[in-house]
Parts: C-alpha cells; structure tokens; sequence
C-alpha cells in the first residue's frame, strides 16, 4: 500500500542523504538473488534508520530480524568506536550473505550475528542496549517487547518496523489473521507501556519510535 502520492514519495528520497555505494551493492544482490526482496529497509527508510542511530550514539544495538544485512548495516553508522551489534535472523541460508557485506564494511569486527529464534537468543544475552530495532515475524512483536524490556537502558530507543502493516491496521480484521491482530495488540501495548514514551511514524510501512523514560 503507498501512503503518499508517489510525486511525493519520491521527492522525500531525492532531497534525503544519498544512499552508500555498499548498500546499493547489497540491495542490488538482495533484488537478484535473495526470496522477497521487498522486505529489505531499502535507501529511504535506510536513512531515516541511520541518521536515528547517530543521534542516540548507542554503544550496544540489538537487531531482530537481519534478513541480508541492510538495517544492521544502517543502524552500524551510528555506533560507538567500541561498540557491538547484535543482529538476530531465523534464516541461516542469508548468513554468508550477511557476512560479506559485514566484512566489507568498517563495522565488520563489531557486528555479532546470531542465528535461531530470538525469543530463545535474547535472554542469554548479557548486555544492556541502546537502541533496538525490531523487524522480524510480526506475531511475536508483543513476545519480543517483553524480552527486551528488562535490557534496555534508561534513555534507549526501540524501533518497530512495519507497524502499518500494508494498512490492515485500520481494516476489519479477520479472526484467523494472527499477524495483523497480534501488531495492532503491539501498537496499542507500546503506546500505552508506563515505562515508554511512542510515536508512530507513517513512513513506508510504518516505524514505531520508542524511548525508555
């Protein structure tokens, strides 16, 4: 679904920061090689993601949902020198993908890629993080709000990808459609979260912004 005439969908991109030649390479390998190319954060809302990521300056990142690098990539710019990413993808077979793009940029060494269920991956994880970007299965966003809620430091900021989801959200919803029922349960429990101040933002398919009071 576009959400903005698209005159203006693609004025907004062209007076944003220029995309990286990195990921333009990555986004031309995803569109050849890779399943479902569109679920790849692309140039605009690449941007958006890293230009919030140099503003928190976060030392430690949690990424779930790495699909082939994109977003991890991204969020990486804004990171402190001594700082690590943790980017977490059910898919094994995008893991040297992934790596490649990694390698060749100059976050390479600070990126940590996990592989499995984060629901799973999440709690072992002994760290505090800054800034997390949540992006993976849709009906497991409220399973993953609780995880990583005792994670977060005080002034971290939680960011939630397709939260408009294709606009089903202000559509009747079918009982059988676990998806679009259990983001619209997010959206109402992140907005309404004591701990939480949210705004929802209608940029592509919608991206939540969150900060721990």
């Amino acid at each position: 679904m576009d959400f903005l005439p698209q005159k203006i969908d693609d004025y907004a991109v062209h007076h944003s920061q220029k995309e990286p030649e990195l990921l333009q390479q990555l986004s031309r390998e995803t569109w050849q090689k890779v399943l479902a190319p569109r679920m790849l954060s692309g140039h605009f809302q690449g941007r958006v993601l890293s230009v919030l990521s140099k503003i928190t300056h976060p030392k430690n990142i949690l990424e779930i949902g790495t699909y082939t690098g994109y977003s991890a990539l991204c969020l990486a710019e804004g990171m402190q020198q001594e700082g690590k990413l943790h980017t977490i993808d059910i898919n094994e077979e995008l893991y040297d993908l992934q790596r490649k793009y990694f390698d060749l940029s100059p976050w390479g060494k600070q990126i940590v890629q996990h592989t499995g269920n984060a629901l799973e991956i999440v709690p072992k994880l002994n760290l505090m993080f800054d800034l997390v970007f949540i992006d993976a299965d849709k009906r497991n966003y409220p399973n993953y709000l609780e995880i990583i809620l005792p994670k977060l430091s005080k002034g971290a900021v939680i960011l939630s990808d397709n939260v408009l989801w294709s606009g089903k959200v202000v559509e009747e919803v079918k009982e059988d459609d676990i998806d679009t029922l259990e983001i619209i349960r997010y959206n109402k429990m992140i907005n309404e979260h004591p701990s939480l101040e949210t705004v929802l933002l209608p940029i592509r398919d919608g991206l939540t912004v969150s900060r721990v009071k």
